[in-house]
């Protein structure tokens, strides 16, 4: 477990659209962008190993992409390499943070000067949902897959600690990348689940107020 104190001024920050990591979760990601594979090098020099993961946005009219004002930071907690020089790793989530300014400066990936303040929450134990109703959720979830052709392991849903299941949910759902960023911002795990349903209700109406009937 990490400490306040513990964590950096600067992170380095992987801007990979539709890519969620949530403290306490476990992110898995392969690497084979030159730039990106020296980012995980250098990570693994420091003592935290902390990558930020954040989303982009358009900025209307221009094309260009900047970086969303919250992002997470994941510490490298697996490694391996394959024989042809590519990175697979595993972040775990340790905290959420706020950009304060991108670094300029000679590294082929992207910096930034960040704040943790206001995350405090994220570096403690799991969260509980008072108002979590299992059954109705895992209903709603079953004909949300069955709407998509998707299959998982129901019984460990149902024996998956509160936080685990709503949190893998959020990172592993198909769901836009502004979806992803509402999911990410909620403040408690109580509003990130009610933005889950909401998130779920939505897509099973096919983005419209109808109903699509399955």
């Amino acid at each position: 477990m990490m400490h306040a104190a513990d964590l950096p001024e600067t992170v380095p920050v992987f801007p990979l659209p539709g890519a969620l990591l949530l403290p306490r979760g476990r992110l898995p990601l392969h690497i084979f962008e030159p730039r990106y594979l020296a980012m995980i090098e250098d990570c693994l020099k420091t003592k935290h190993r902390l990558i930020g993961m954040i989303q982009t946005r358009e900025v209307p009219g221009t094309g260009e992409k900047r970086l969303n004002a919250i992002g997470c930071a994941g510490r490298v907690t697996g490694f391996s390499e394959t024989e042809d020089g590519r990175y697979m790793i595993t972040l775990s989530g340790i905290s959420r943070f706020r950009v304060k300014e991108e670094v300029q400066g000679f590294a082929p990936y992207r910096r930034c000067n960040v704040d943790w303040s206001g995350f405090g929450r994220d570096l403690g134990p799991q969260e509980e949902d008072a108002g979590f109703q299992r059954a109705e959720f895992l209903s709603l979830l079953n004909r949300f897959f069955l709407s998509l052709n998707l299959s998982t392991d129901w019984s460990s849903l149902k024996e998956a600690e509160t936080e685990l299941l709503i949190n893998s949910l959020s990172m592993l759902c198909p769901f836009t990348p502004e979806d992803k960023q509402a999911l990410l911002e909620a403040p408690s795990l109580t509003t990130r689940r009610e933005t889950l349903v909401t998130l779920i209700e939505f897509a099973m109406r096919g983005g419209s107020g109808e109903e699509v009937m399955q």
